[in-house]
């Protein structure tokens, strides 16, 4: 019995992918913020002189969520795309930049590392550059679900770049929760 999957069984079979993947990025995008102490509740943070294209903290919460959900989605199609070419390196790149997106926040939040964040920030965007040729080719509207969290990322190299110019001494600022020793 050989038979092609009907579309109804295509749309469930995706919807599964989805329900495994937004909820597992929203959670580790989710813990990543935490554990860094990210935002404006962190008093290293509120010590920075910021630019003035910052935008209120909440709005960050809000772009994130939305970015996680959408990240998700498609990388949910790409999982689903079995047997397209380029999928393995696609998913493959697409682990790696995620695995950097969790590491920006503790290394700028956490260890008050501004510069060394602002390097991440960079190499993520390229890596989500190319992800998102990737996924485009694979599945178009992957590719387009991955260009707000691409242009996000932009505006967020340039915030991490402007707070590095405006606080060349943040490192000093407060010490480092991840030196504190108790």
């Amino acid at each position: 019995m050989n038979q092609i999957a009907s579309p109804g069984q295509l749309r469930l079979a995706y919807l599964r992918r989805a329900l495994v993947t937004v909820p597992a990025i929203l959670f580790l995008g989710f813990l990543s913020g935490r554990l860094a102490n990210s935002g404006y509740g962190n008093r290293w943070f509120a010590a920075l002189a910021k630019p003035e294209l910052i935008p209120s903290g909440w709005v960050f919460g809000a772009a994130w969520t939305l970015l996680y959900i959408l990240m998700a989605l498609a990388f949910a199609m790409v999982l689903h795309a079995r047997g397209a070419r380029g999928r393995g390196v696609a998913i493959t790149l697409f682990l790696v930049q995620f695995a950097l997106n969790l590491i920006w926040s503790p290394l700028f939040f956490r260890a008050h590392q501004v510069g060394d964040a602002l390097v991440l920030i960079l190499v993520l965007t390229v890596l989500v550059a190319v992800t998102t040729a990737l996924f485009r080719r694979i599945r178009r509207a992957a590719g387009w679900l991955l260009l707000p969290y691409l242009l996000w990322l932009a505006f967020a190299a340039y915030l991490n770049y402007e707070i590095d110019r405006l606080n060349p001494d943040a490192e000093t600022l407060v010490v480092p929760a991840l030196r504190t020793q108790i």
